[in-house]
């Protein structure tokens, strides 16, 4: 049965350009580099893998969604290290005890990235 993710893989073009926008602008702990095609981070737990995509994996990536407490706050201090976003902060659905935000944002190699939070309903 599936209890978690372990790992998430995202193509890139550039592996030293990423390791920093990863490392540097968002924050993300590195772990280790796999050879000159990978780089991996600890993202709270789950491994991220960015690196250059064999043939048969080259695609578009998933959108991540980086979990942050304080969303106008992340949002500010990543337009501050240079991070371009395509939206501010906005509502996405009110439910019952909590509301959904999110910003979405690029990383530089053409992927879409998103920090999302979910404040409680006050």
């Amino acid at each position: 049965m599936i209890t978690a993710i372990q790992q998430i893989a995202i193509n890139v073009k550039d592996v030293d350009r990423a390791r920093a926008f990863y490392r540097d602008r968002l924050g993300l702990r590195h772990l280790f580099d796999g050879g000159p095609k990978l780089t991996f981070f600890d993202c709270g737990g789950v491994r991220l893998l960015v690196g250059i995509a064999e043939k048969e994996f080259d695609h578009p990536s998933s959108v991540l969604y980086f979990r942050v407490d304080d969303i106008r706050g992340a949002h500010r201090e990543l337009l501050a290290k240079g991070v371009k976003f395509r939206d501010e902060p906005h509502l996405v659905a009110r439910l019952p005890d909590r509301e959904i935000w999110m910003a979405f944002f690029e990383d530089g190699e053409g992927n879409t990235l998103a920090i999302t939070a979910e404040p409680p309903v006050k």
